[in-house]
């Protein structure tokens, strides 16, 4: 088990989640997308976001103010890897 698997069960057992539901190649493609073609501070914060929209197209607690369009995990990554990578065609 390398230091991030670890990692990654220790925070997986913290947010009680399943470590078998953190695909690992799908958030570390977006991050290098997003940071290669938007800028480096892009890919932390471009994956927070998708977290919380997969969050709450999970049925979580909605914030007064979300505008809930059913957003699924994987449309959530593939939208926004889209984006990151017309960002890096634009330049």
């Amino acid at each position: 088990m390398t230091t991030l698997d670890e990692w990654i069960t220790e925070v997986s057992t913290q947010l009680d989640i399943d470590p078998a539901s953190v695909d690992l190649k799908a958030v570390l493609d977006l991050a290098r997308d997003a940071a290669h073609n938007v800028e480096r501070p892009a890919a932390p914060l471009t994956t927070y976001m998708v977290g919380y929209a997969a969050g709450l197209a999970a049925g979580q607690t909605l914030p007064a103010h979300a505008d809930h369009r059913g957003v699924t995990a994987p449309t959530a990554f593939a939208r926004a890897t889209a984006l990151s990578l017309a960002q890096g065609s634009d330049s």
